[in-house]
């Protein structure tokens, strides 16, 4: 088994984006809890996420979501954030809180509103160029609740009608990146409810188009990994949605509930050139943090992501393939366990060291007193909040 120094140059090229609705208030379909320190502002989210990234080395984005990260200057916002150290990454849209979108948004059995839902993102595509940032994400909540109470396949048409014409707008360096989710809020049917629907349609439109896979919207039991390796067989991986879930929601800690399953992905990113300065797929953090506090919370988040990166790149691909080829499915996956069960927790620490960056980024930042100073100050104006 490779050692972590004949591994640890690979960790360089690590870069997860860190989401600006994390750092808003949060909570359950019940009810929004609010939090001391929460940014009242999108600059106070971005100096947020900015030290995520000084405490860690591994969050140099942050994503942003329209209309909740609505401003009047794009360009001063951009500026903003490299001063603070970080850039805008991922531009998400937003078709599921207006009115209008009750029944749908680009599959909606109303042209006026799926015009509306595409002039949306065509603003998006607007705030992209005056950002920098490469990818346009799409999550629809569209679909049904009941048999009968809409026209399925005639919503895919219209589905695939509006997206070619998002995509016409779209920049040659730029992306189109469409997530699934397999039920919420609709119950009966969502009109892009998995990896094979999304697939269709990003095909359909053209090489700048790739899906997003949300590692929480798949049902029980899913072979997640099996996705990760077909999409990256398609050359359709466009990005990550890093997150958790016990059951049904998808907001927890990436790698609380499940930190096997974590290794697993990762191991197929990295068997298939998904990881590394060659490619093009993104990491990203789609998480909100209801209970815990909220800059911790995404510190958490980014070093379970490093360290599972790190175990799955000390699987010895060698004697992985030999004992593949020969038959030895315990051998196989005894080589497998054994990069798992390898504590890397110290080794990142000192390698953290070696570059300037705090060997623990948890205690560091409970230590710097930086969450007690946005709570002291963040006093009065209005909480962010989804």
């Amino acid at each position: 088994m490779p050692t972590f120094d004949q591994i640890s140059s690979q960790l360089e090229h690590q870069a997860i984006e860190v989401p600006s609705w994390a750092y808003g208030n949060s909570g359950t379909r019940f009810k929004v809890f609010g939090a001391a320190g929460t940014p009242r502002s999108v600059e106070e989210k971005i100096a947020d996420a900015a030290t995520v990234h000084r405490f860690t080395g591994l969050a140099p984005k942050v994503a942003l979501h329209i209309p909740w990260d609505k401003v009047d200057d794009y360009s001063a916002l951009r500026r903003y954030a490299q001063d603070q150290g970080i850039e805008i990454g991922t531009i998400n849209s937003n078709t599921f809180q207006d009115d209008d979108y009750k029944l749908g948004g680009l599959t909606h059995h109303d042209p006026v509103v799926r015009q509306k839902a595409i002039d949306h993102h065509l603003e998006c595509i607007r705030v992209m160029g005056e950002t920098g940032s490469r990818d346009l994400k799409i999550w629809l909540a569209d679909g049904s609740n009941y048999p009968g109470q809409a026209d399925i396949r005639a919503r895919q048409d219209w589905l695939a009608e509006s997206l070619a014409a998002i995509y016409a707008q779209i920049a040659d360096d730029q992306r189109l990146v469409l997530e699934y989710k397999i039920f919420e809020p609709a119950f009966y049917h969502m009109d892009v409810p998995d990896w094979g629907t999304a697939l269709g349609h990003v095909q359909a439109l053209g090489e700048n188009a790739t899906v997003c896979l949300d590692t929480g919207h798949h049902a029980p039991s899913t072979n997640v990994e099996f996705i990760v390796a077909q999409l990256l067989r398609a050359g359709k991986l466009g990005s990550f949605d890093f997150n958790s879930r016990f059951y049904a929601d998808d907001d927890l800690i990436v790698g609380s509930a499940d930190p096997f399953q974590l290794f697993r992905i990762m191991f197929e990113v990295i068997r298939g050139g998904g990881y590394g300065p060659e490619s093009d797929v993104a990491f990203m953090l789609d998480q909100c943090h209801n209970i815990e506090k909220k800059i911790p919370g995404q510190i958490r988040s980014v070093l379970n992501v490093q360290e599972m990166t790190a175990r799955a790149l000390m699987i010895d691909r060698e004697a992985l393939k030999a004992a593949q080829q020969a038959g030895d499915v315990l051998g196989a996956h005894e080589v497998f366990m054994d990069a798992f069960y390898t504590d890397v927790r110290a080794d990142l620490a000192a390698w953290r060291e070696s570059r300037g960056l705090p060997a623990q980024p948890m205690r560091a930042f409970a230590e710097s007193g930086y969450q007690e100073k946005i709570e002291a100050d963040r006093v009065g104006g209005t909480q962010l909040s989804w």
